[in-house]
């Protein structure tokens, strides 16, 4: 019997680094259960409708994405249709989950996060309420871990902005505010997080 092939599928960015830190998760991955190809939904390509045509035999597809919204919902199952390819597992996408609320943790103290500070989840953003849940229960983990209530802000869709967040935070008595960056990649929404007003940004997750 035919291992399946593993296809990890990611939005897509123009930064060079993001693109770089996507293909060095394939090889994470690939050293621990084989060869991993790669494909974007957005931006660039290859996308996944033309990797699937590629491959013969079964494929576990894994939506790098944060939180299940279009792209996970729309795109992937529009891709794997396209691709006329039959034998397609799709798993959940990877967040909102414990693991990554501790490599949060981690990142917050890199940054400079002490205990007691105040934290905003920074997240893109969705139209899709079901994305939208996903980054307020990302904020719930977090919350546990930090014994502090996490807030959430958008980068580019949904309501409230990062700076809005972090101003608010500061208008009600908070000394120090971190960022913690839910985004899997360097790319244009990360960037835009520096100019936020907090004392510190975490790195992206990835």
């Amino acid at each position: 019997m035919t291992d399946p092939a593993l296809l990890l599928v990611a939005h897509g960015t123009r930064n060079p680094r993001g693109v770089e830190m996507i293909a060095r998760l394939a090889d994470a991955v690939s050293g621990r259960v084989g060869a991993t190809r790669v494909a974007f939904v957005d931006v660039l390509g290859p996308s996944p409708s033309e990797v699937l045509r590629e491959v013969a035999g079964p494929v576990v597809l894994v939506p790098a994405f944060l939180a299940s919204g279009y792209h996970v919902h729309a795109d992937v199952p529009r891709e794997v249709a396209d691709s006329g390819h039959g034998r397609v597992l799709v798993t959940p996408a990877l967040g909102p989950d414990p693991a990554l609320a501790r490599v949060l943790v981690q990142r917050l103290r890199e940054a400079g996060w002490r205990p007691g500070d105040a934290v905003v989840l920074a997240a893109a953003g969705s139209s899709d309420p079901r994305a939208l849940h996903d980054v307020h229960r990302a904020a719930d983990m977090l919350s546990a871990l930090t014994h502090r209530t996490v807030s959430v802000g958008y980068v580019a869709t949904g309501e409230p902005r990062v700076p809005q967040v972090v101003e608010e935070l500061r208008e009600r008595g908070a000394r120090r505010v971190f960022v913690a960056s839910y985004l899997l990649a360097e790319g244009l929404f990360h960037s835009r997080l520096s100019g936020a007003g907090a004392d510190g940004v975490t790195a992206p997750l990835g």
